[in-house]
């Protein structure tokens, strides 16, 4: 798994102060995607061992964020890969939340066992391709009016899609 970049101090994807990981690689390919060199696997560095332990050292210790979000490319195209550094990072902050971004529909994600893994470590995913079409700028945490802002919990506990409203105010 690669490391296509990492931000350590973001407002722009989820609510209050973020870090943001950007996972290498994506097969949707969504046409007018902000981050086509995101695609390929190989974009980026080898998010080894010791530049993971770099970041949650950082991610854990950083007093004013309020979670970390993953980004890409598609985190869920690396969904094995990532899952032991998401679940140490809830285990070592348990306090902070965890977004996530994919171009999977959440009823695709659970589908598939390493996805629907990393899909219940998460407390939101935006879910849903980028489509063109139905882009809109005036939309919190998303681009296109089809994605989905999923409450992870409450869709779980609803067994349903729960989604959570959220305007630019």
């Amino acid at each position: 798994m690669n490391l296509h970049g990492y931000i350590p101090e973001s407002v722009n994807e989820g609510p209050g102060l973020r870090a943001v990981l950007f996972i290498s690689g994506c097969r949707h390919a969504c046409p007018g995607c902000f981050s086509p060199d995101s695609w390929s696997f190989r974009s980026g560095e080898p998010f080894t061992e010791e530049k993971q332990q770099e970041i949650m050292h950082e991610v854990t210790t950083h007093p004013l964020l309020d979670g970390v979000t993953l980004c890409g490319g598609d985190p869920f195209f690396s969904a094995a890969d990532l899952i032991p550094w998401v679940q140490q990072f809830r285990a070592r902050r348990p306090d902070l939340s965890v977004w996530a971004y994919t171009g999977f529909t959440y009823e695709e994600l659970v589908l598939e066992p390493s996805r629907a893994a990393l899909a219940e470590l998460c407390d939101v995913i935006i879910d849903g391709r980028y489509v063109a079409a139905e882009r809109d700028v005036s939309l919190v945490y998303r681009g296109s009016r089809n994605q989905r802002i999923i409450d992870v919990r409450a869709t779980q506990m609803n067994e349903k899609i729960v989604t959570l409203q959220m305007d630019a105010s």
